[in-house]
Formats: C-alpha cells, structure tokens, sequence
C-alpha cells in the first residue's frame, strides 16, 4: 500500500512538471513573434526611408538642374546688356571725340561760344563716366552670376557623376548576379532593377516544400552562387523578404501562420548565405511579409503560385551622394 502511494505521488509530480512545458514554450514562441515583428516594422521604415531619400534625391537634383537653366537664362540676358551698353560706351567714345574736335577748332573763337561749348563737353564727359561707372557694375553683377553659374554646373555635374556610377553600380550588379544564376532562369528565379536596387526573386517550387522552412538541395546550390558574387562586393546591402500567398496557414509550434513561415524561410535563407561565403552579417536583414505583398491579386492558382517567392533586395550605399546633398 505505501508503494502505491509514492508510486502515485511520482507520477502526480511528473505529469505536473510536463504540463508546464507547453505553456513556457508558449510564451517563448510568442516573444520570438514579438520580436520577428518589431524587426518587421523596422526593416519596413528603413525601406521607406530609403525610398523617401531616393524620391527627395531626384527632386534636389531636379531642383538644381532647374536653377542652372534660370542661370544661364541670366547670364545670356546680361551678355546682351553687356553687349549694349559696350556699344553705347563706343558711341559716346566717337562723340566725345568729335567735341574734343570741335572745342579745339572754337577755342579760338567768340569766349561765350567756347563757354558753352566747354560746357557741353563737360555735361558730356560727367555722362560718359555715368555710363562707364553704369558699365562697372553691370560687369560686375555678370562676374558674380557667371562664377555663381559655375559654381552650380560644378555641383550638378557632380552629382550627374555620382548618380550615373550609382546607375552604371547597379547595372553591373545585376549583370553579375544574372550571370551567377544562369543556370537557374528556367528554375524559378528572375533577376530585375527596380527603384535603383536590384531584386532577385525565387520561386518557392526552387526553395521550399510546401509549408516547410527547410531549403531543398537545389535552392541551397542557387543560394551558394548568390553567396559568392556578393563576396565580390561588400558594400552591397542585402534584404531577405519572404512573401506566402493568401491562403491561411493553421499550424502549430514553430509556425502558426503565413507571418511565421514567411519570416522563419526568410531567416532560413540569410543562414545559408552566411554559411560557407565571407559575406558580412552585418549586411543582411531577414524580414516576412506574409501575403501583403503579391505579385499578382487575383484568386487562382497560378497567382498564388508566383505569390509565394522569396525576395533577396540588393541596395548600393548612397553615401557619397548624401554628404553632397547636406553640403548644400
């Protein structure tokens, strides 16, 4: 009988100690959510942000290439006055000559006729030296905008060279990833430009069974190509984005819904990618979308096929051109 009872009591002690488990394992999943979903919303404001700054970087530059041709606007209309008052200046040049003339050929005529005509040539010479000191400044107001005008052109072409090599970075960029992937373009992966960054999208036929988060070897081997060319340049940022399609997922522990598959696949992918290249942890992010993101909005199968992908996002730093902008 006493056997019975501590027998029992063992058993009591260990179911209660089982029942605990799920529970604990509860709330770690749902602050591993938590935190998956704090990372979300800031991975999406720094997404935005580098949009914002790209749209505010087209309309600076636009705004400049738009002073520049109110400048040189300027700067022709004041050639033209300058061209003018240089012909008046000539004019009154031959005038003054010909009162000189004339006062020399009088000055030994009638004192009153010399009076005025000394006279009229003072009146003369005090306009000419208006007109000259008129001159001076207008020379000097077309100094001042040609070295402004130059000053601005400078900024401009500046900032042509720089956004041309961010354009000219970018394309290579893609050109580099499309041809480390060749093998893959009929598998499920395409590579495109969009907004000054490039994307390479991947079906989840290529790295996923369905509902897994566990790549399958022929993923793993396109994801090593992708790891190798982003060797080649480190100054590329890189953006894991898992995308589901708008069916509800009803699972259970790690993932109970389309947020946790796409987030869980898309940190499956970044750890692939750090596994055997020397590619900077630090360069990479891994965010979920869940299915706000689609492709195609349409209810078939076909597009619910194509919504569910993986996004690896490309940016090339701006840094060059963000100190040009705040030197303004």
């Amino acid at each position: 009988m006493k056997t019975t009872t501590i027998t029992a009591g063992l058993a009591s002690i260990i179911i209660s100690f089982y029942s605990c488990v799920p529970a604990n394992k509860l709330t770690d999943e749902q602050n591993k959510r938590k935190a998956c979903q704090a990372k979300l919303d800031s991975v999406k404001a720094a997404d935005d942000a580098c949009e914002t700054s790209c749209t505010e970087l087209k309309a600076k530059v636009d705004l400049l290439q738009n002073e520049v041709s109110g400048l040189q606007q300027d700067t022709a209309i004041c050639g033209l006055k300058y061209r003018e008052t240089a012909d008046k200046y000539d004019n009154l040049s031959t005038l003054n000559k010909e009162l000189e003339e004339t006062y020399h050929k009088l000055i030994s005529g009638n004192e009153a006729d010399n009076k005025n005509i000394s006279k009229q040539l003072q009146q003369t010479q005090s306009q000419l030296l208006e007109k000259e000191d008129q001159l001076n400044n207008e020379k000097i107001h077309l100094d001042s905008l040609t070295m402004k005008l130059r000053d601005r052109e400078a900024k401009v072409s500046e900032l042509e060279n720089i956004l041309s090599r961010k354009d000219s970075a970018v394309n290579a960029l893609k050109k580099s990833i499309t041809n480390a992937l060749l093998g893959f373009a009929d598998k499920g992966i395409s590579v495109y430009e969009k907004n000054g960054k490039v994307y390479v999208s991947m079906s989840e036929a290529l790295l996923f069974p369905s509902g897994s988060t566990k790549v399958q070897p022929e993923g793993i081997n396109a994801l090593n190509k992708l790891a190798q060319a982003l060797e080649q340049d480190q100054s590329i940022n890189v953006m894991v984005e898992g995308h589901t399609d708008d069916v509800p997922m009803h699972g259970s522990g790690d993932m109970k819904d389309n947020w946790d598959l796409s987030v869980l696949r898309a940190t499956s992918i970044v750890k692939i990618l750090l596994q055997d290249a020397k590619v900077d942890p630090s360069r990479l992010m891994a965010s979920g979308v869940s299915e706000y993101d689609p492709v195609e909005n349409v209810k078939t199968k076909e597009a619910r096929q194509k919504n569910r992908r993986t996004d690896i996002i490309l940016t090339p730093k701006l840094t060059e051109l963000f100190k040009i902008l705040n030197a303004k």
